[in-house]
């Protein structure tokens, strides 16, 4: 049997004879680069660059013009360039007089694969004793250019092999996030929080006690620099190429030194960055602990549904290009609405809608879950027996957003809640949209669960490329419904303002500055039930510089400052000030 070998490979010594060859005996071509294919890394799935060493060098030397007619003969015969004007137009073989030798035997060799191919459909049209001959006059004259080529897909695809026995997983991508934390809290005089006078007033997290219908109340001032470290491990999985099993594990140290100065049930909310915390029940321990586990995957073209035991809200709902704590406005309070999330992770599932360009819409159902909180204090209500999925705390959410441009966000959101009180008070890590602080019957008496309800309106406007402007308004209404039938309970309404600059590529391309302006709490009604968060009736307002610089692909750095007026809603207090320098780590 007559045969030759695409691109690197020599003809069979022996030719039948000079008479079309039967079907039987089309040529077989090996291939050594598919047509427009790209190896990849199968770690990143970037384009692998050549190998150094191996590149093949332009001659100067000028093509043969026989060489540029035999090329040009093979494609009329079996269409072998394919229409790439980059590589191999169909004008430039034999029109280029320019063309180097090895880009020469570059296109001869994806004519001779293609040439293979079509060779076998080609049963009219038989290979000939020419079109060997022809092919071997051009292998043996281009044989140095092809052997290089030959060596460069070697190289690359040895590389290849490398990457794919290294890679963490087939299927998963492992990425992480490392803060590192430099944190100081400064208040101009003593600070007066409510607070339990139990251990001292020291604890934060245990709701005060009214005398003469007073909450208790205690004077804070000390604090100490801190250094503090936060992470995220990053497991996305995909089993399709459209789906997306997200499980994401964290660690930290931290409780920001602005934690001493908070009211009870305040702990990481005024002058805190989100990346200075622990981030476990499992204060400064650096324990690991799962924080995120969902799975997405499409019900069409833009209908996607994510469910799992532990779904993270903020993925879903409530986003500002300004506020992303990796790169905007990093504190609790400034990230995003403070009425808006009783349950930052929950069990559940979010449905997300793509309506056409300009709109979207997100829809979920999430039942207590959050990493940081203690199922041995009665949290993590989801996957406990005695509350379960459908029992309190759970959340209702809705969000439309309208994108009339790349440069402008509008997002309106609905949240309706049933609040869990614990130790018989409303309040704390659970207590939005009360938001923070704790709420009694107004006599110091427990409360049923609470339901609530919130509404939030979002904006982000890039109105130039170098500057934009953010804000939210929200508003919250928490039932009160004492377990003592003899009071009359009640609500208590709110309203928080956000009001921000963003300065995209500030000093650098990639980089952010922000301002941001921040009424986090405005009580409106309902202020005698609050039993921590109430003050003299002061109104707490917050202002927040940061600037996040990228100093490489991999490592940033973000220094952070924050005025906190009236903290803890009382007038009488002094302002507080805390800095912060965070180095961010992405790998």
């Amino acid at each position: 049997m007559a045969m030759f070998v695409g691109g690197i490979g020599t003809i069979a010594d022996r030719v039948e004879a000079a008479d079309p060859l039967p079907s039987q005996d089309l040529i077989s071509l090996p291939k050594i680069l598919p047509p427009n294919s790209q190896l990849t890394d199968p770690r990143i799935g970037a384009p692998i660059r050549s190998t150094e060493g191996i590149e093949i060098s332009p001659s100067a030397v000028q093509l043969p013009d026989w060489a540029l007619s035999a090329l040009q003969q093979l494609d009329d015969r079996y269409n072998c360039i394919e229409d790439n004007t980059d590589l191999v137009g169909k004008a430039s073989p034999v029109e280029n007089r320019a063309l180097t030798r090895s880009k020469f035997a570059e296109r001869l060799n994806i004519c001779l694969n293609l040439a293979n191919e079509s060779m076998p459909s080609s049963l009219t049209e038989p290979a000939t004793k020419a079109d060997l001959e022809t092919i071997q006059k051009l292998q043996t004259e281009f044989a140095t250019e092809l052997t290089t080529l030959r060596k460069k897909v070697a190289a690359i695809e040895a590389k290849t092999e490398t990457l794919k026995q290294q890679q963490f997983s087939a299927t998963t991508k492992l990425s992480a996030q490392v803060w590192v934390n430099f944190t100081g809290a400064f208040p101009s005089n003593s600070i007066t929080a409510e607070r339990s006078l139990a251990q001292g007033g020291t604890n934060a997290f245990i709701p005060p006690a009214r005398v003469n219908g007073v909450p208790t109340r205690v004077q804070l001032r000390d604090t100490n620099p801190t250094v503090s470290n936060y992470l995220f491990l990053n497991l996305n999985s995909s089993f399709t190429g459209k789906d997306l099993l997200v499980t994401q594990l964290v660690a930290g140290n931290a409780s920001s030194p602005a934690n001493q100065l908070v009211s009870s049930g305040f702990f990481n909310t005024w002058g805190t960055p989100i990346t200075d915390q622990t981030g476990t029940p499992q204060a400064g321990s650096n324990a690991v602990y799962l924080r995120e586990l969902s799975y997405s995957f499409p019900i069409s073209d833009r209908l996607k549904i994510s469910v799992g035991p532990r779904l993270n809200t903020y993925r879903y709902f409530d986003q500002n290009r300004f506020t992303n704590f990796l790169t905007g406005a990093g504190s609790f309070n400034s990230s995003g609405s403070t009425l808006f999330a009783a349950i930052d992770r929950g069990s559940g599932a979010v449905v997300s809608w793509n309506i056409n360009p300009q709109f979207r819409f997100n829809a979920g159902y999430l039942a207590e879950n959050t990493e940081f909180l203690s199922s041995a204090n009665g949290f993590n209500t989801s996957s406990n027996p005695n509350a379960g999925l459908f029992g309190s705390t759970n959340q209702v959410i809705g969000e439309l957003a309208y994108s009339p441009s790349k440069d402008l966000n509008i997002k309106l959101l609905y949240s309706r809640s049933l609040i869990r009180p614990y130790n018989g008070f409303i309040g704390g890590a659970v207590g939005e949209p009360l938001p923070y602080g704790y709420a009694d019957d107004g006599f110091g008496g427990r409360l049923n669960d609470a339901p609530a309800d919130t509404f939030v309106a979002n904006f982000d406007w890039l109105f130039t490329p170098q500057v934009g402007v953010f804000g939210r308004y929200s508003y919250g209404r928490t039932g009160i419904i004492p377990v003592n039938s003899a009071r009359a309970g009640g609500n208590t309404t709110v309203q928080s303002i956000q009001l921000g600059l963003g300065f995209p590529d500030l000093g650098k391309k990639g980089a952010l500055g922000t301002i941001s302006y921040l009424i986090p709490h405005s009580y409106l009604g309902g202020r005698e039930f609050l039993l921590s968060g109430g003050g003299d009736g002061g109104k707490q307002q917050e202002l927040e510089f940061s600037y996040y610089y990228p100093a490489s692909d991999n490592i940033a750095i973000v220094p952070a400052f924050y005025a906190i007026f009236n903290p803890n809603n009382f007038q009488s207090n002094s302002p507080v000030y805390v800095g912060n320098v965070r180095m961010q780590f992405s790998f």
